[in-house]
């Protein structure tokens, strides 16, 4: 049975003066299952629920005591804000790229910032973790022992508050939903839902520091009407596009005018898709920003926009512009107008890591609008911010980079039923990047101070090499160092990484190293950090030394009619030489959407062309290439 408040304290004064003993201090759990086991059995909290709660908040892992996007801390995301710093930095605050991308208006710069406001109480749980336990929350955050007691003390005292004495899972629920720090029904249950969901189909892992745990599955039907009695605010889903059961809150971003001209309004374009465009991307960013920051941006119609925003520290899904319109997203007018965006609340160049509770809830919607929409689930169509190309020479430079490096595709792929496989052997032309994320713990630097290392943490990343050696030098990629510098670590400098999920055309293969056609030149990486591939690629058509590359794919001039002007199709700075291959993603239509003024019924145009067009993984980002400059065949020949 659970102890009452006063038995607790007591306890707990007791606990915390022998913490402090040396004695004491030495006879620790010796394995995480073990934590667990013990902190569950001295709080009076079902084993199954501390290990559920803790999965869905870390998967049971210490992240080298980094601070998650929403400032938790240790397996039990004990949080912290003034430790963490979670408020620093302004959205997007990591490219200088005009996220419409539409040379047929002004370039659209955000320069709004919003300040936090950090007092919420689910920024500062680690505190109150600290009085329940005695123990300071320095020790809370970095000690996996101690974090997972305070997470157990905390669970606890939740209990209490609702007035339930048991010992049975199923009357956890409402103590669960609030752990969440959710402050809406929608959001709480859906966390509380997802908890119970682990605990009845189990888990089992090797956590970030080799810890093996597990969760034997346990069938539990949980007592969810307790979510009624946390007082939260109803969930207002209005007419948001989620799947059931995701708590997904309807919030929309304003369309409105506010200056005197008709290309005078935002924060996006009214469209008609996929009746008039077919929708082939979801975009993945991260927010460089707080939750709340995020919000706020969202709702000036002087700044930008995208679908549907992530809050990290429960996973709550909210929506600000509908499927059928064009969010102002991805710095490519062409992608923009082909792609769903989330942004996901985090920072890329921190070195922070993304909660379970947020993996879940993305691939929960993804899988939802993939399904809707015919958007096929692979890194094609799956895209990360930082893989989608600049639109003309001048724009690569600036594009934004996010979700970085140590968002984990390799596990949300997973999550969306759709696990990165081989599909072929050495000899059929394609691998695909998989290393093993945890044991990926690459050498970046400047995620808190310029020229310093990162937190050593997994990476989704492999470096290319010009040669089989782990000591050559990178690729160059003249986009983003004209100077024709090679590629360096600086958590920001992409010119030579794959991503995980990417497929490439091998080049060359020696011992344990394959090379891929990247940029126009040969990357080196281990093949332990791969799985082979087949599939189909270009190449260059007989008697063309080159040809060009684009960052979209926009039709003919003789497709535009006489009142559109015609838009530029112009090469990126890189060429695609004779000999080399490049993976193909999709063939997509030469399409421009023209919407320039307030009035959707003022000349909102889709024009088509005849000209096809061939994605490519051309480098860390995706490109275009014509279809009538290449031959396209079966990898393997």
């Amino acid at each position: 049975m659970p102890r009452s408040r006063p038995m607790l304290l007591a306890t707990v004064v007791a606990t915390a003066a022998a913490a402090f003993s040396p004695a004491v201090a030495n006879a620790a759990p010796p394995t995480r299952q073990d934590a667990f086991a013990a902190a569950a059995a001295e709080f009076g909290v079902p084993d199954s629920v501390l290990l559920g709660v803790s999965y869905l908040e870390s998967q049971w892992n210490t992240n080298a005591g980094t601070p998650s996007t929403s400032a938790g801390f240790g397996p039990m995301h004990l949080t912290d804000v003034v430790a963490a710093n979670a408020g620093a930095g302004t959205h997007h605050d990591e490219g200088t790229e005009d996220p419409r991308g539409d040379d047929a208006r002004p370039a659209r710069l955000p320069s709004a910032t919003v300040n936090d406001d950090l007092s919420a109480p689910a920024l500062h749980t680690v505190d109150t973790a600290a009085r329940l336990t005695g123990v300071d929350t320095a020790t809370l955050r970095q000690d996996p022992v101690q974090n997972i007691r305070g997470g157990a003390a905390l669970l606890a005292d939740y209990q209490h508050d609702l007035g339930v004495a048991s010992d049975k899972p199923a009357d956890w629920y409402g103590a669960v939903a609030r752990y969440s720090g959710a402050t809406d029904t929608g959001s709480a249950s859906a966390f509380a839902d997802e908890v119970f969901s682990t605990i009845n189909s189990g888990a089992q892992r090797v956590t970030d520091d080799g810890q093996q745990v597990r969760l034997a599955p346990t069938h539990v039907a949980p007592n969810a009407a307790q979510l009624t009695r946390l007082g939260l605010r109803v969930t207002r889903t209005g007419e948001a596009e989620c799947p059931a059961g995701l708590g997904c809150e309807w919030l929309p971003a304003p369309y409105e005018q506010y200056g005197p001209g008709s290309g005078d309004y935002g924060n996006h374009d009214l469209g008609n898709r996929p009746a008039a465009q077919k929708i082939d991307y979801i975009v993945i960013h991260d927010t460089e920003g707080s939750y709340a920051t995020t919000l706020n941006l969202i709702q000036d119609p002087t700044y930008v926009s995208w679908n549907y925003t992530l809050r990290s520290s429960d996973g709550h899904v909210a929506q600000h512009v509908k499927a059928k319109d064009v969010a102002w997203h991805a710095g490519n007018w062409y992608i923009n107008a082909k792609a769903i965006g989330l942004e996901h609340e985090g920072f890329a160049a921190k070195g922070t890591w993304f909660t379970e509770a947020m993996y879940r809830s993305s691939a929960k919607l993804v899988g939802y609008l993939a399904a809707k929409y015919r958007i096929p689930l692979d890194r094609q169509h799956i895209l990360g911010h930082d893989n989608v190309p600049g639109t003309t020479p001048a724009t690569v430079a600036g594009m934004h980079w996010d979700p970085g490096p140590y968002w984990d595709w390799a596990h949300y792929f997973d999550l969306l039923h759709a696990p990165f496989r081989s599909t072929g052997t050495s000899l059929t032309g394609l691998v695909t990047v998989r290393p093993n994320y945890a044991k990926n713990t690459l050498p970046f630097t400047g995620c808190d101070v310029a020229g310093q290392p990162c937190p050593v943490r997994g990476s989704t990343s492999v470096v290319l090499r010009t040669e089989p050696r782990d000591d050559a030098p990178q690729l160059v990629d003249i986009g983003l160092h004209s100077n024709g510098v090679p590629g360096t670590m600086h958590i920001s400098d992409h010119s030579s990484r794959a991503e995980t999920g990417q497929t490439f055309a091998i080049a060359e293969k020696r011992g344990g190293w394959v090379a891929v056609w990247y940029l126009g030149q040969k990357g080196w990486f281990h093949t332990s950090d791969a799985i082979w591939s087949a599939g189909f690629v270009i190449t260059p058509k007989k008697g063309r030394a080159s040809i060009p590359v684009y960052g979209r794919a926009y039709p003919e001039v003789s497709a535009y009619p006489a009142d559109i002007p015609a838009q530029a199709v112009v090469p990126l700075q890189y060429s695609l030489l004779a000999g080399q291959k490049y993976a193909v993603g999709l063939i997509t239509p030469s399409e421009y959407y023209r919407a320039v003024t307030f009035d959707q019924n003022d000349h909102h145009v889709v024009v088509r062309g005849q000209t096809k067009y061939l994605q490519i993984q051309f480098g860390h980002r995706i490109a275009f290439v014509n279809l009538d400059d290449v031959d396209v065949r079966p990898s393997f020949l």
